[in-house]
């Protein structure tokens, strides 16, 4: 253990949207909203990346599973927690938006996401993870972007095609396609599809096989298999995040799941 690092029990309840529970190095991560489904909030948005830095620099996490409370993994979104009239509203948004997906990818451990219902809210965090399994309710859609009348900069733009390939990825985002989970098995974006209440049992068995393994084994397999997709992310996020902001300010929606932003 580093002795930098924040250890895990000064970070564990730092985060109100994030819930942190530890058992063999198996960190599971619960993303919600007093204790129910998330609802994606500007305090989400920048909890998230500084959560994960706390979590990639704690050595002693092994493995990383990630989930969601309730019924849903995030379906719903505070709109009018965002300010996105202004340049200087952007800049904490672009501040947090880099981070959160960045810190993400530098987490040197396996991830497992367990996407336990609809997932209509920044789908691309669970599918970025190492293995993506999901519920039979699961469901993907990138709804407060394109079809809310925002650029999906904020690292959309790099997963989803990535992840589905060019033609399918551009659809997605551009129509507000809905996946439901064997959709996305079929497509590439999730590798199992359970019922529900067996989803984090199946979570913990892949994170015990994961765990055994040598310490330096699981850190650099994590390493090299995320290494693409940190190139991409590098090259894109930024750039998409301002363009994403250059269009809000010019005009911001007046419909769909982002017309309370301010």
């Amino acid at each position: 253990m580093s002795q930098i690092a924040t250890p895990f029990e000064q970070y564990r309840n730092r985060y109100q949207n994030i819930k942190l529970e530890r058992e063999d190095g198996i960190l599971l991560m619960t993303f919600h909203t007093g204790g129910r489904s998330l609802v994606w909030s500007a305090t989400a948005h920048e909890e998230l990346g500084y959560c994960f830095t706390d979590v990639g620099a704690d050595r002693d996490n092994k493995v990383v599973i990630m989930t969601g409370a309730g019924d849903n993994f995030c379906a719903d979104i505070d709109a009018g927690s965002f300010k996105l009239s202004t340049a200087g509203d952007w800049d904490l948004t672009l501040y947090d938006g880099r981070r959160l997906l960045i810190n993400l990818l530098d987490i040197e451990v396996p991830v497992i996401s367990a996407i336990n219902g609809p997932a209509r809210i920044h789908p691309e965090i669970p599918v970025l993870s190492d293995v993506v399994i999901a519920s039979e309710t699961a469901l993907f859609q990138d709804a407060p972007h394109f079809m809310s009348g925002i650029v999906p900069g904020d690292g959309a733009h790099v997963v989803w095609p990535h992840v589905l390939g060019p033609n399918r990825g551009r659809y997605f985002l551009l129509m507000g396609q809905e996946l439901d989970a064997r959709t996305a098995m079929a497509y590439g974006a999730v590798n199992e599809v359970l019922p529900k209440d067996k989803l984090l049992a199946r979570a913990r068995e892949i994170a015990r096989y994961i765990a055994d393994k040598p310490p330096l084994t699981r850190r650099y397999t994590r390493v090299v298999l995320t290494q693409r997709i940190k190139r991409l992310m590098h090259e894109g996020l930024g750039y998409g995040l301002a363009i994403e902001a250059l269009a809000a300010v010019d005009k911001l929606p007046v419909a769909g799941r982002m017309k309370d932003a301010r």
